[in-house]
């Protein structure tokens, strides 16, 4: 018999890895799928990267590091740190771990207690709300939606604060829809975070290059210094360098803070990988000039899909200013009937249907907590996304 604790009993499971894993046993089955649902590019690790990783296992570098990252690695963070996002950071400003989830993971269990609150915009990135009910405290969501273009405005962000909030996760440009903040809009943000002291920031910054259209990224230490004693600023490579499998993720924020980090990650997965620290090292410092060639590939792919989707009658969609994701709606099409016979009720009924009659794998958009929704991925080959865009049409056409 299994006791399993009330804090999981809090936690639902992780519907991506849930239509992922449900997609890998229908390709087992001999189904043709198209599998749209998962974060990750698909392009491979730059070869100087895994080179590096190559050199370092000869080298005889396969031992424990410290617990929070060699310092090569450490000292790399604090220069892409500098060099891009104009952080003025060291070595000892800076955390790695295994994979950018860990850090949120590490940051929430280091801080919360029960009873205190976490604003979580909404739609939000499916573990958010459920690292911090693991943690014991409650998410408070603040909603985001279609109207503001899926961005977190200064009025919505005041009215979720209470004396009980201890964080805000903000994610930009975000998962699931793609959206990213101006300078402009981060300014006003700002505005209300100053005047809550109390509060402090987790800036998830992991789509960070993946910003189209020649915007610019910014992320909300670089564009107000008062704040920094109170960020935990995010990122790591597996986006930047198609390293999802790698597992590194890298953070800067204040010293005590980190300390207790580094103390909670000593007592449960200790160091990362030390062939992906090394392998990172040179993610970070060596060259960076594939990064505009498959920024422009994610662009082009990005309007195919958003000029496909559009094309429907029935579905609405945005065009994202970044990351890989577009997050339609599907709501004038829920209360119908699919052309094999499935009741489309709701946004996961939706997106169950297509998948069994067309084989395209999507996402919920209950699942990020905005139902009506649902997330497509275009991190996939253009030839799978024009087959997969017109099934989609062809299921959307069915439906009456």
């Amino acid at each position: 018999m299994v006791f399993l604790s009330e804090v999981l009993m809090r936690v639902a499971p992780s519907a991506t890895v849930a239509i992922s894993q449900k997609t890998r046993v229908m390709v087992q089955e001999g189904r043709d799928i198209i599998a749209l649902s998962a974060g990750e590019p698909d392009f491979d690790t730059p070869l100087h990267v895994r080179e590096a990783a190559t050199a370092a296992m000869n080298a005889g570098k396969t031992r424990y590091t410290n617990v929070d990252g060699i310092i090569e690695l450490k000292e790399a963070v604090a220069a892409k740190f500098k060099r891009v996002n104009g952080l003025d950071v060291t070595a000892a400003d800076c955390f790695v771990s295994s994979g950018g989830k860990q850090i949120v993971f590490n940051a929430m269990m280091a801080t919360l207690n029960p009873g205190d609150e976490v604003v979580v915009p909404v739609p939000y990135w499916v573990s958010y709300p459920e690292i911090v009910r693991l943690c014991g405290a409650e998410p408070v969501f603040a909603v985001a939606d279609a109207s503001t273009g899926f961005k977190l405005s200064p009025a919505v962000l005041e009215a979720a604060i209470t004396p009980r909030t201890k964080w805000l996760i903000l994610n930009t440009p975000s998962n699931p829809t793609g959206a990213a903040h101006s300078v402009a809009e981060l300014k006003g943000l700002v505005e209300v975070l100053l005047r809550h002291r109390h509060v402090h920031i987790l800036t998830d910054d992991i789509y960070e290059v993946l910003v189209y259209n020649g915007g610019v990224f910014a992320t909300i230490a670089q564009v107000e210094s008062r704040l920094q004693p109170r960020i935990l600023t995010m990122n790591g490579v597996s986006k930047s360098h198609a390293m999802t499998g790698w597992r590194i993720g890298y953070c800067t924020g204040p010293r005590p803070l980190l300390a207790a980090m580094t103390k909670l990650q000593g007592q449960s997965t200790t160091n990362p990988s030390s062939i992906s620290q090394w392998a990172a090292v040179e993610a970070l410092n060596g060259p960076q000039d594939f990064l505009a060639e498959w920024r422009q590939v994610f662009q082009d792919r990005r309007d195919l899909v958003v000029t496909g989707l559009n094309a429907n009658i029935g579905l609405d969609c945005l065009t994202p200013a970044g990351a890989f994701y577009v997050f339609p709606s599907c709501q004038r099409l829920l209360g119908k009937t699919s052309a094999g016979g499935a009741a489309l009720k709701t946004d996961e009924d939706f997106v169950l249907a297509l998948l069994e009659e067309t084989g395209v794998a999507l996402v919920h958009g209950m699942a990020f907590g905005l139902p009506g929704h649902f997330r497509l991925s275009y991190a996939a080959s253009t030839a799978e996304l024009e087959e997969a865009v017109r099934r989609i049409q062809q299921f959307c056409a069915g439906i009456h």
